[in-house]
């Protein structure tokens, strides 16, 4: 999608502060960061939104799953919070699937 902020920072078009990328999948910090840390992981493949995921693209949650604890072991953070916001009401504020790790601070519940 060559309208997609994400996935110009995917192609390295727009520049980001990478903390692990592989073959499938990129994770950099938020430029609008909620917690003290606060990556984002995306697929380098475009797909909109996590709840919406094709059959055939559900092997991609696996590879984006496998990146957190390499992002935890950089960050050096033990506890985190796991997050997708699927749709305008949830948060979804870019249509480029991606998850949300966040981390260095205590999080209260209901999550708001």
């Amino acid at each position: 999608m060559p309208e997609c902020i994400f996935c110009k920072i995917a192609a390295g078009e727009i520049k980001a502060d990478v903390v692990y990328e592989d073959d499938y999948v990129l994770a950099f910090k938020d430029i609008n960061p909620q917690a003290p840390i606060h990556v984002l992981i995306i697929p380098k493949k475009h797909i909109e939104r996590a709840d919406d995921i094709p059959v055939e693209e559900l092997d991609v949650l696996k590879k984006m799953f496998a990146a957190v604890p390499k992002v935890k072991e950089k960050l050096d953070v033990d506890d985190v919070r796991l997050v997708f916001n699927c749709g305008p009401k949830a948060g979804q504020t870019v249509y480029h699937m991606h998850l949300h790790i966040l981390g260095g601070r205590v999080f209260g519940w209901p999550p708001g």
